[in-house]
């Protein structure tokens, strides 16, 4: 048995939060798991029962226009994200009698639901033995077994065959659950409270002397960016049935900026322009 896995299974059973999506149907725990992308949990917690509330089921989301989806994914960032749920939803109505698909290479066919999303649906919403490689598991793994403060961007196939060794048999859905709730709570990215930690006394990184990680951490700061003026325009137009351009680029000083952005945006199918110079969310 992998000695980790009682103390942190016990821990999280006495200190887990009461997330609504851990006791949900498999379309709950889909929906949030879209969300929960790049998304922290506060953020996500009452747009995620507005949502259930209204669209309980793939058919109910289905039914929906884009510009309604655009408009309720509100201020989570990344609205692409709301597209490909929508045509995921459309997908498990039509071919999957409007149940989520519980074979993990079908998800994976699934519009947004890639390996990470795929395990974690097979994990959290059928209890299968997948193996769920989010940032908070991989950075608690990272610094009790490698010692290291933080993991690789992305996990490399020998970071994968390792954490396999670790899955247990029965329950892997409780241990992914809990491993993922340790990193988010108390193993966390800065300022860990390492004396919460049920694994403390078998932690590599605090038995070195807690290394800094040499690798490089990409800033959150967004003020400026291209995603910023994208985000400003959607945020705008779901405040307005439509605007013009002129419109538009007054909400943002680099006219040059708002150009490219509505370029990208009609791209990615998430404005589009019902005349000229007039754009509004897609219909």
């Amino acid at each position: 048995m992998n000695p980790l896995e009682k103390p942190i299974v016990n821990w999280f059973k006495r200190n887990k939060r009461d997330l609504p999506w851990r006791s949900t149907t498999p379309w709950g725990v889909m929906v949030s798991e879209y969300m929960l992308q790049q998304t922290p949990v506060n953020r996500v917690l009452p747009k995620w029962i507005e949502w259930m509330e209204r669209w309980p089921t793939p058919a109910d989301l289905a039914q929906a226009s884009p510009a309604q989806v655009i408009t309720a994914w509100g201020r989570l960032g990344y609205p692409r994200r709301a597209l490909r749920l929508h045509a995921a939803a459309q997908l498990i109505a039509e071919d999957f009698n409007n149940e989520v698909p519980e074979d993990l290479e079908t998800l994976k066919t699934l519009p947004g639901i890639g390996e990470y999303t795929a395990a974690a649906i097979a994990a959290f919403a059928f209890d299968q033995r997948t193996l769920v490689m989010d940032v908070n598991i991989r950075r608690v793994l990272t610094r009790v077994i490698d010692g290291n403060e933080h993991p690789k961007p992305s996990p490399t196939s020998r970071e994968k065959a390792r954490r396999l060794t670790l899955l247990p048999e029965k329950n892997a859905h409780i241990w992914a659950a809990a491993t993922m709730e340790l990193g988010a709570i108390v193993c966390t990215s800065k300022n860990p409270k390492c004396e919460l930690c049920p694994v403390i006394s078998a932690c590599n990184w605090r038995k070195n002397g807690y290394p800094k990680s040499d690798l490089i951490r990409k800033s959150q700061d967004w003020h400026g960016t291209d995603r910023k003026c994208r985000g400003t325009i959607v945020q705008a137009l779901r405040e307005n049935e439509s605007l013009t351009e002129r419109a538009i680029k007054k909400l943002w000083p680099e006219e040059s900026q708002v150009e490219k952005a509505l370029k990208t945006l009609q791209e990615d199918l998430l404005i589009e322009a019902i005349s000229r110079n007039r754009f509004r969310l897609p219909h």
